[in-house]
């Protein structure tokens, strides 16, 4: 005879026990994506934030100085920075919008959607850096503060949400 829970103790009880399950993080928690494009997303990534962020302080400096190779510095950075997203966003908007079996969390969809217009913020930066030297400010300054923003809004909410997806994983 199996051991049993239940309060029946007719036949139906005896060949199923009652079994109570731990709390168990459900599949579609668990994301499963090409480790390949996560590992080259995880690697480019921060790259753009990094050049961005030198080109506000170049832009800063440049508005305090008035030094031309800081504004010509930034013009090339804001160009790097645009280059070296191309990837990452790539890999995310196939992660994203073509997610296959995988669930995708609001919180990636908004990393996605804010980082889409941190580029547009530096797609006219770039632009408005091609201009002559005393046209650039303060506009370039401003648009190079609206696309470090974005990025840390972007990247806070992608961490956070990473962290929550970690907590669920070890309760």
């Amino acid at each position: 005879m199996t051991p049993n829970t239940s309060l029946n103790n007719g036949p139906a009880a005896r060949t199923t026990p009652h079994v109570v399950k731990p709390h168990t993080v459900q599949p579609h928690a668990v994301h499963r994506r090409s480790r390949p494009a996560t590992v080259l997303f995880k690697l480019l990534n921060p790259m753009p934030f990094g050049f961005f962020v030198a080109a506000l302080i170049s832009d800063i400096v440049y508005y305090r100085t008035g030094e031309l190779m800081w504004m010509k510095g930034a013009a090339w950075l804001i160009a790097a920075g645009l280059v070296l997203a191309i990837i990452p966003r790539l890999i995310n908007l196939v992660q994203v919008w073509f997610p296959g079996r995988n669930h995708v969390a609001g919180a990636q969809r908004l990393d996605f959607f804010v980082n889409l217009l941190a580029i547009v913020a530096a797609i006219f930066n770039a632009f408005v850096h091609s201009r002559d030297a005393y046209a650039v400010m303060p506009e370039g300054m401003w648009l190079s503060v609206v696309t470090v923003i974005l990025l840390c809004v972007g990247n806070v909410v992608l961490a956070s949400h990473e962290f929550d997806v970690q907590e669920v994983r070890h309760a």
